[in-house]
Parts: structure tokens; C-alpha cells; sequence
């Protein structure tokens, strides 16, 4: 049956270049938004300063309202949250630290004193101090001379590079290297420390798809029936909605074959970025598109598509409380990762489509993790099967390359100086994740990069693994 367009009216409404875009107001709410999120997070969830704050974190937003001496921003230490804008020139967004999830935005109109409303989870504290457990469990690591594989004076020089190239845009946060299990090398730049933790961007989306594995795993979920959600808006009862033709293969492939707001610009308009920094609900931005071409059939990187697989999570397991429990029960409390908040809008969805604060130990843990196959310490978490669906590339990136699977990105057809079993995660400004069976190894980047220039995963592969035999 051919595929019928269901498209609000407004996401069609494309301005014309004569006239004023009547989303610029949307864009400007959404800035504010962002300082917020930002600033709040560097400061309550990374521990930074709020001179580091502007200098990196915000960097790469352009002018802000205001610099780290003051200006229209207001930081209450007490409450630990942030306002942005002032009365005079509305909206004012705010955004506030909640524990076990990090910093909530509020929606334009919410006043701190609606702080109590947002959600919070209780996390319950490791069973042991980490300090005290051996790496990868815990963070004690025993002096030992390098693998005979490894060679130091070229890790060394890929260390180096990830440092201290010139490219005054790129700024490398973190560099941690394992291999065989054992670190190899880690490197912090000056105010960063091994328990600093910094905004995942879209390396969240594989931690996204590795939490639903384990609901796969289960039979909780299946890749291959229609996405178990209720649709918005809805369809006459007359009607079949077309969208019920999506699976969850479809989003973790990103070509659903929705409407493709975040890749046609319009992220920071009227797209993800109305949950991420305004205050809207994800759930309902990503269930509010309309279909416009065939699902499975088209590759479109949608933060959208992402969102709608994490509230599929959220219909399987049934209620809130098993909902906000699931990550650290299933996944995060069990391979060591405490240093890691999933963060959720102010509805208390999960947005991991983006905003997951860790550290760099806690991504190499993730990382070996599927170098292990997805077993820890001889118990599986994640199917040997559930892996090589995120390693084998989605349908409709072959115009691409063949450059993205399952929420993991994959080793592009015209590379040849990196391994093909190679793939990473990524996330906006240089958060990789990179794992490389062939060598035992895995490499975490972490960055606070801006402007044009782009830090390449796979060019940071090529570097660390020519130190590797």
C-alpha cells in the first residue's frame, strides 16, 4: 500500500527568504535554554568553574548573555540552578540539578519555585567504594610495565596529537586507552580530572540501544514488530495509521521514515531542541511526525527517532518507578559505571538521545563491554547477537558508505587505515567511544570541540592504533 503523508501543518511550513521566520522566536527561547542546561550541568553535575563554563562549555554557542564576571544570568548555589534573561525581555529559562539525573530544564513560565515538580531517582550508592576495586570493576589500578604489544613512544605521539595539534578548536578533554582490559594510557587536560563528569551528546544514543538490547534480549521488545507506542496526533478510528508500519529496526537504524526535522535544520526550532532546552515533553515531540517516505528505506539522523525507541523502552517496562530503575539495575550498577546520570526532561522521560554526564572511565567500561561480547566478570548483560546488530550496517546508509548500524557508528567503505571490526560511538563535540575487537582495544576521546573544523573518530583510531601490534 503506497505510504501517505501525515505532516502537521506547521513542520511544511517552510518560510520564504522575504519574510521574517516566525521560528526565530523559538530559536531565541532555545539559546537560552541551552546556557542554561549548560551552565547548570558544568557547574552542579561536571563541578566546574564558571569560568571553565564559559570558556568551553558554552564556546561553541557563539555570544552569550553574559561572561563569567556577570551579565543577564543569575546562579543560586543553594537551590543549584540557573536563570538565564531577564523579565524585560522574556522568556527566561531556567534550569536546575536533580539528584540522579542531572540538570532539568524548566518550560518558559516555571519560576524556581517549581523546582520541587521535576524529577529526581534515587540511586542507590555502589557496594563498595570504588577507589577500593580493581580496575574494571573499580578505579584502583596496579603499577605494571606496558604490553610487550604496546609501543610507548607512538602512544605517546597519538596522545600528543589528541592534544596538542593546531587546531585551537578542538580542545581534547580526556584520552583513555585499554588494552587486553588494562589501561594503557589516560590523560586529562588541566582542571579535568578522572571523576570529571561531561555531556555524552550523542554517544548516548548506544547507550540508548544497548539498554533496549537487553530488553530484546528478554523478550521484552522486538526488533521486527511495530513499535508498541500510541501515536500523536491520532488517527481517525477509520482509519489505519501508517506509522504503525515502524519497527524498532527502523529507529535504531534512523530511517523510520518520518518526518526528518533535526536533518533538515530546524533541531534548534522546532525540533528535538524544544525538549532538550525549552522545557517539551520528548515523548511527545517524538511521537507528533508524520510519515513521508516508506520506512527502512531512507537514512535520516534523527535525535526523534532515537527518543521514540527510549519511550518504547518506557511502555515495556510498565511504570515510571521500573522505568527510572531499569539503566542502573540492568546495565550501568552492573558493570561499574556510578559515575554516570541519564538525564530525562522535566516530565521525567529519558532524553537519551543526548543527555547522559559521565566520565571517561565509566564510557571505557562501556566499551569493553562489547569487546567482551557482552558478558562482565562471566555474566552476560547484552547477546553476542544484540552486538552484531549494532555492527552491521542499516540498509539505507549504503549511500553513505555503509557507515552506520544500530545506534553505532561503523568504518565508512573508503577508509582502509583503520580496522573494518572497528566502531564508535560519537557525540557532538568529540565524545567517541571506539572499540576494535581485532586489536583488544578500546578508546575513549572526550571533548569540548566548536567551530568548523571536526575532531575525526577515525583518525584518532589510526593514531592510537599505530602504537598497538
Amino acid at each position: 500500500m503506497p505510504i501517505r503523508p501525515l505532516i502537521l501543518g506547521a513542520l511544511l511550513a517552510f518560510p520564504m527568504a522575504s519574510m521574517a521566520d516566525p521560528l526565530d522566536a523559538n530559536r531565541e527561547m532555545i539559546k537560552r535554554g541551552v546556557q542554561a542546561v549548560l551552565t547548570c550541568n558544568g557547574l552542579f553535575t561536571s563541578g566546574r568553574s564558571l569560568e571553565q563554563v564559559f570558556d568551553q562549555e558554552l564556546a561553541y554557542m557563539g555570544p552569550h548573555l553574559g561572561t563569567a564576571d556577570g551579565g543577564d544570568y543569575r546562579v543560586d548555589e543553594n537551590l543549584r540552578a540557573v536563570e538565564i534573561g531577564n523579565e524585560s525581555n522574556p522568556p527566561m529559562l531556567r534550569a536546575a540539578f536533580r539528584e540522579g539525573i542531572g540538570c532539568v530544564v524548566l518550560a518558559p513560565g516555571q519560576g524556581l519555585e517549581d523546582i520541587a515538580q521535576l524529577p529526581a531517582i534515587d540511586i542507590p550508592p555502589p557496594a563498595q567504594d570504588p577507589s577500593t576495586l580493581a580496575w574494571p570493576d573499580g578505579d584502583l589500578l596496579t603499577a605494571a610495565p606496558l604490553p610487550d604489544n604496546v609501543d610507548a613512544a607512538a602512544l605517546q605521539a597519538a596522545s600528543d596529537w589528541a592534544f596538542e595539534r593546531e587546531s585551537p578548536e578542538q580542545v581534547t578533554l580526556s584520552l583513555l586507552v585499554v588494552v587486553d582490559g588494562r589501561i594503557v594510557h589516560e590523560r586529562y587536560a588541566p582542571g579535568v580530572t578522572m571523576d570529571t563528569r561531561t555531556r555524552t551528546w550523542s554517544t548516548a544514543k548506544s547507550i540508548a540501544a544497548t539498554l533496549l538490547g537487553i530488553l530484546v534480549d528478554r523478550g521484552d521488545l522486538s526488533l521486527d514488530e511495530p513499535l508498541p507506542i500510541d501515536w500523536l496526533p491520532e488517527m481517525p478510528l477509520s482509519e489505519e495509521d501508517p506509522r504503525r508500519a515502524i519497527t524498532l529496526r527502523h529507529v535504531l537504524n534512523m530511517s523510520s521514515g518520518l518526518y526528518p526535522v533535526d536533518s533538515f535544520g530546524r533541531e534548534y526550532a522546532d525540533g528535538s531542541g524544544l525538549a532538550y532546552w525549552a522545557g517539551a515533553s520528548s515523548a511527545v515531540g517524538a511521537r507528533s511526525r508524520g510519515l513521508v517516505r516508506a520506512p527502512g528505506t531512507s537514512w535520516d539522523y534523527e535525535n526523534y527517532d532515537t527518543l521514540l525507541a527510549v519511550y518504547a523502552m518506557k511502555q515495556a517496562l510498565g511504570s515510571a518507578k521500573a522505568y527510572h530503575r531499569f539503566p542502573h539495575e540492568a546495565l550501568l550498577g552492573r558493570i561499574g559505571m556510578h559515575n554516570t546520570l541519564l538525564s530525562t526532561d522535566r516530565f521525567g522521560d529519558f532524553v537519551l538521545s543526548s543527555q547522559v554526564y559521565t566520565n571517561a572511565r565509566d564510557l571505557a567500561r562501556f566499551g569493553l563491554l562489547y569487546l567482551h561480547g557482552g558478558s562482565w566478570n562471566g555474566k552476560r548483560i547484552l547477546s553476542e547477537e544484540w552486538i552484531e546488530f549494532v555492527r552491521t550496517p542499516a540498509p539505507a546508509s549504503a549511500l553513505r558508505g555503509h557507515d552506520y548500524g544500530g545506534q553505532w557508528w561503523l568504518v565508512p567503505d573508503d577508509r582502509d587505515d583503520v580496522p573494518r571490526d572497528a566502531y564508535a560511538t560519537a557525540g557532538n563535540r568529540g565524545q567517541y567511544v571506539i572499540v576494535v575487537p581485532s586489536h583488544d582495544t578500546v578508546i575513549v576521546r572526550r571533548g569540548l570541540d566548536f567551530g568548523e573544523q571536526g575532531f575525526n573518530r577515525w583518525d584518532l583510531a589510526r593514531e592510537v592504533l599505530r602504537a598497538i601490534r
